[in-house]
């Protein structure tokens, strides 16, 4: 009975280090999938520094909120970016903006029912392109500033504790004038999409 008892205990530390080597291997691919913070993480006692993600065969280019603001001149209460999923100068941005009750938009735009205005969606989908175009070496230090809105559609309402992705891929470009496709969701669903037209200037 003794010999039975201790191979028992025995089979269940060895569950035990299985379990706990599965759970700290989880925790180690969920912090290399998360975007880059500016800050180092904890994992398994190792101190980790994430810098990227992949897509495809290459490393995403992320940004934090202090990031963007060495690229685009928008400051509070107008930065309407948290952070930056990845970008390709000249060529796309993908961005975030969690939507909070702390919002001042939100004491007007309704107080009886909190809705985020359509304007300030496509404001945020602007700045998403603005960092595309000027992440460009030639455009450091400009600013992008509104030329047109085209073939705009409001397709859903934005709520405190939404999540925004802000998608802008810039399909023309001819001197300091261009155009971007943007497109704003929550949840996987297109709550805006609209064409910018962007001129860069002093």
């Amino acid at each position: 009975h003794m010999a039975a008892a201790i191979q028992r205990d025995e089979a269940a530390r060895q569950r035990n280090r299985a379990v706990s080597m599965r759970t700290e291997d989880r925790s180690i691919r969920s912090i290399w999938r998360q975007p880059y913070s500016g800050m180092k993480l904890q994992g398994s006692g190792i101190e980790l520094q994430v810098c990227g993600r992949k897509k495809g065969s290459r490393i995403m280019n992320s940004l934090n909120v202090e990031q963007i603001q060495e690229i685009i001149p928008h400051r509070h209460p107008f930065l309407l970016l948290d952070k930056i999923e990845d970008y390709e100068p000249g060529q796309y941005a993908v961005g975030y903006k969690a939507v909070t009750y702390r919002e001042d938009f939100f004491r007007g735009h309704f107080p009886q029912k909190a809705v985020m205005p359509g304007v300030l969606i496509l404001e945020a989908l602007a700045q998403t392109g603005a960092v595309a175009i000027l992440s460009m070496p030639e455009n450091k230090g400009k600013i992008a500033f509104f030329g047109g809105v085209q073939k705009c559609r409001f397709k859903g309402m934005v709520f405190p504790g939404d999540t925004l992705k802000l998608e802008t891929k810039i399909i023309k470009s001819k001197g300091p004038v261009g155009v971007g496709q943007a497109t704003a969701y929550v949840d996987g669903k297109v709550v805006v999409s609209a064409e910018l037209t962007f001129m860069v200037g002093e």
